[in-house]
This record gives C-alpha cells, sequence and structure tokens, in this order.
C-alpha cells in the first residue's frame, strides 16, 4: 500500500489544513465542504491527515469497525473477536455508486447458494469511525445525497429492503470537494457540512517552486523525505491528541455566546446550526493552540469557514460570501 504524502508537507493552503485538523480534534463539528480548483490538495490532504491520525481499535472481523464485540451488530457474524489496530478508515464514494452499494444490500451469492438472507455491508459500513470522501460532491444524484442527508442526521444506517431490517452505526467526517463552476450543491446537503473552504492554485512563483521541490522529493528521495516530514506529522497527531483531551474543559464565557448569536443574525444565516457550528469549531480550535478558555479571537479566526456557507446569496455582492463574513466579523466582533 502507498504511503500517503504526508499532511504537514502539504504547501499553503491554511484554511483547509486547519478545517481537516479541527474535524480530526472534534468530529461532531460535521465534516469539510472544499471546493476550488482541480490540482490543489484537496484529496491529498484528507488522505494525508488520516495517515496522520493514530491507529483505531477495531474488532478484527467486523465489518463495521466496532471497538468491542459488544457493539458490533446482531447481524454480523463475528469470525474472529480478536480486537487488532488499524488505520483511520478513508472511504471514497464515486460518483457512479447505486443505492445498494452505499448502505449495503441482500448478499445474492449466500441467497443463491444457501438459500439464506444476509446482509452484505456498503460503504456506509466501512467508513464508520473515519472518513467518507466525496469528489466532485456537487455532481452528486439526488437519491444518494437524500441518504447521505439521513444518516449525516442520525449518525445511523438503516435498510429496509427484500425482507431484511439492518441498521448498524455510521459516524464519520465527510468531507466533499468539487468545483463550482460545475454545478451548486444542493442547500440541504450544503448546510450539513459543518466547515467550508476555497482553495485556489498558488500565484506566488515562490511557493508553487516549493511544491514542485517537494512532490520531487516525495518521489524521488522518498526515506529522507519521509523522515523529516514523518517527525513533523508525529508532532501535528500528538497536538491533536491533547487537544481531544483538553477539549471538555475548554470554559466557554457567556459572552463569547452572545457573540455566536450576535454574528450569526447580522450575517442573516437560516437556522441556529450556524451558532452551534462556530461555537464546537472555535472550542476545537482554542484545544489545539492550547488555551484554556474560549477568546474572541478564536471566533474571529473560523468564522469564515463556519459561516460562508450558510448565507443568502446576495446578487449585489459580488466580494463572495467569504469576504462578506469577514467584513460583518470585523463590523461585529472588532
Amino acid at each position: 500500500m502507498k504511503t500517503p504524502f504526508p499532511f504537514s508537507a502539504i504547501v499553503g493552503q491554511h484554511e483547509m489544513k486547519q478545517a481537516m485538523i479541527l474535524t480530526a480534534v472534534d468530529p461532531g463539528i460535521g465534516g469539510v465542504l472544499v471546493f476550488g480548483d482541480r490540482g490543489t490538495g484537496k484529496s491529498t490532504a484528507v488522505r494525508a491527515l488520516a495517515a496522520l491520525l493514530p491507529e483505531i481499535t477495531v474488532v478484527e472481523s467486523c465489518p463495521v469497525n466496532a471497538a468491542t464485540s459488544a457493539e458490533c451488530p446482531e447481524w454480523a457474524e463475528l469470525g474472529s473477536k480478536k480486537r487488532v489496530k488499524r488505520p483511520t478508515p478513508v472511504i471514497d464514494l464515486p460518483l457512479g455508486a447505486t443505492e445498494d452499494r452505499v448502505v449495503g444490500a441482500l448478499d445474492i451469492e449466500r441467497a443463491l447458494t444457501r438459500g439464506e438472507k444476509a446482509f452484505e455491508p456498503g460503504l456506509l459500513a466501512r467508513a464508520n469511525r473515519g472518513y467518507l470522501y466525496i469528489d466532485e460532491v456537487n455532481l452528486l444524484e439526488d437519491h444518494i445525497v437524500d441518504l447521505l442527508l439521513d444518516v449525516a442526521q442520525s449518525g445511523e444506517n438503516v435498510v429496509e429492503r427484500e425482507g431484511l431490517s439492518i441498521r448498524h452505526p455510521a459516524r464519520f467526517v465527510l468531507v466533499g470537494s468539487g468545483n463550482p463552476e460545475e454545478g451548486e450543491l444542493r442547500p440541504q446537503l450544503l448546510d450539513r457540512f459543518g466547515l467550508s473552504v476555497e482553495v485556489r492554485s498558488p500565484n506566488d512563483v515562490a511557493e508553487r517552486v516549493e511544491v514542485i521541490k517537494r512532490r520531487d522529493a516525495f518521489e524521488c528521495d522518498f526515506d529522507t523525505f519521509m523522515t523529516h516530514y514523518g517527525a513533523e506529522d508525529a508532532k501535528v497527531r500528538e497536538t491533536i491528541l491533547k487537544a481531544r483531551r483538553r477539549l471538555p474543559k475548554i470554559k466557554t464565557p457567556d459572552s463569547l455566546l452572545e457573540d455566536c448569536a450576535a454574528l450569526c443574525i447580522a450575517l442573516g444565516s437560516d437556522g441556529l446550526r450556524g451558532e452551534l457550528t462556530l461555537l464546537r469549531t472555535a472550542r476545537a480550535l482554542a484545544a489545539y493552540d492550547g488555551a484554556r478558555t474560549l477568546k474572541r479571537d478564536h471566533l474571529k479566526a473560523i468564522a469564515p469557514s463556519a459561516l460562508s456557507h450558510r448565507l443568502r446569496r446576495d446578487p449585489l455582492d459580488e466580494a463572495g460570501s467569504g469576504a462578506r463574513v469577514a467584513r460583518i466579523v470585523d463590523e461585529v466582533l472588532g
């Protein structure tokens, strides 16, 4: 299996990398939507982050990556209850995937050969406790979008068909990428992503040269390159683990809650998911930074990522949603 490009070796793209790190600190944030140019490291970043994270403990033969045999669904036939370490799963959901492949279906082979009704798990089972990555998410078929909405809401996949009634945990960090020029994302799915970032090809010559140098070193001098950036990745991993332990202890002053509400009202964001995501992401950033108390600077730092995709469209504002958020953050929070 090919080693992914190291996360710490990705040049630039600070906002994208920060968003992915924060979902690793707190997966409950709700995933990341990355829109922008092709070839800017979107898929590289999610695979690199998953490789950087600590391995998860799973029951060896459990199809949903359960940590203990008691957590494995009743329908799963456990050949081995041995607990083993495995890399954090990263599962690709291809655009042409059928509903059966996504949620699971009747195991046709067993039905024909043994006359038994058995369940064949789908991509959602394999993604449990990991990442579900969708490239060109804006081109995803509507019925698959509806399925993902249901699962993202409940954290559970329910299959009712061919006389089967199956359910299993499906908690994953959803990462979507795409090019906005090729189609828009349905508002219902857009709102399910906790964070949204835009990436662009670098315009600075020195930065582009550095990208070329690092990629060339990764392919031509692999051992030396990985020795250096493997150590850098280990530092990021340790910081994420410390942040996870620190997260429940972060103190949140009431004034910061008022800031969240005032900012979302000023932006005109629909519903209350904006405030909740803003607060949760800011706490994750505070934990990652080593702070004990949530501060206004944390809100200001992540507000564009947490809120820019929740704004109502303003055809008279040509600056873009990210610029609108930044402008109103300055007006409301100073």
